[in-house]
């Protein structure tokens, strides 16, 4: 049940939605930021544009083949000065087919963003009206404020919790998920243990850096959308109140003009 709905269906592009599994909405990026976070983890930049399909296509890509190619292996080894061995951990077969996707992955998001960026300047022009409030059998969304510094604390403590934190229910279920996935393949956690317990040795031998390698990425990249989305959320719903208090409130300045009582 939404407090708005276009019968009509006179407008063209609307500059937000609001759906019982997140508040999906049209803002100005940066392409090159995009494009950025597209090369840090492939399907990172689409899940900045809200494109979820294509973004989980191409993570559950990234993570498939760069395991299989052993690309997070040898870079550890390449870090290390042992460059002959870094040689050996590649698998060429899937190396090559790495290349191709992770470059497309680049390209198709800067091109999304400009796409996108010229959408939200033709909804802006237009200023269609858009729900704002949202209640279904199994959640309930709306627009308000959020402290985005606790959108990023949330999810450096965990992936997904920052976005828990502004209803962003898609995003959150897969960092979520994934952030579960890696914690247990890195065995972070257990290395974390020997580390209090003062045995750096053993710490440090059982970290899987196939898996730790992805890490920073994904905690770097869940602190950042759930930064940007709660910043861009305030100022939906500041913009959505104050269209909603100028069509129905009278201004300061309306005088009421004295007239003659007429008694009934």
């Amino acid at each position: 049940m939404d407090n708005f709905r276009n019968i009509s269906n006179q407008y063209r592009r609307y500059k937000a939605h609001v759906s019982v599994l997140g508040t999906t909405q049209l803002h100005l990026r940066n392409p090159y930021m995009i494009a950025w976070w597209s090369a840090a983890f492939p399907g990172f930049g689409h899940l900045l544009l809200s494109k979820y399909l294509r973004g989980y296509i191409l993570f559950i890509w990234e993570v498939v083949v760069n395991v299989q190619a052993d690309i997070n292996t040898a870079m550890v080894h390449s870090f290390e000065g042992k460059f002959e061995l870094a040689k050996t951990d590649l698998h060429p077969r899937w190396m090559l087919m790495y290349i191709p996707v992770f470059l497309f992955g680049i390209w198709d998001s800067y091109r999304t963003c400009v796409d996108m960026n010229n959408v939200y300047l033709l909804a802006e022009r237009e200023d269609a009206p858009f729900n704002s409030y949202t209640v279904g059998s199994a959640e309930i969304n709306y627009l308000d404020k959020r402290n985005p510094i606790m959108s990023v604390l949330w999810s450096l403590f965990m992936p997904g919790l920052g976005q828990l934190h502004i209803h962003r229910v898609l995003m959150a279920f897969f960092a979520l998920a994934w952030g579960i996935v890696f914690l247990y393949q890195s065995r972070l956690l257990e290395a974390v243990q020997f580390l209090f317990l003062g045995d750096i040795q053993k710490s440090t031998n059982i970290l899987n850096p196939e898996w730790l390698l992805f890490m920073p990425s994904v905690w770097g990249f869940a602190a950042y959308d759930s930064y940007i989305n709660t910043v861009e959320n305030n100022k939906l719903f500041e913009y959505e109140q104050r269209t909603f208090l100028r069509e129905n409130y009278q201004s300061r300045s309306f005088t009421i003009k004295k007239g003659k009582v007429i008694a009934e």
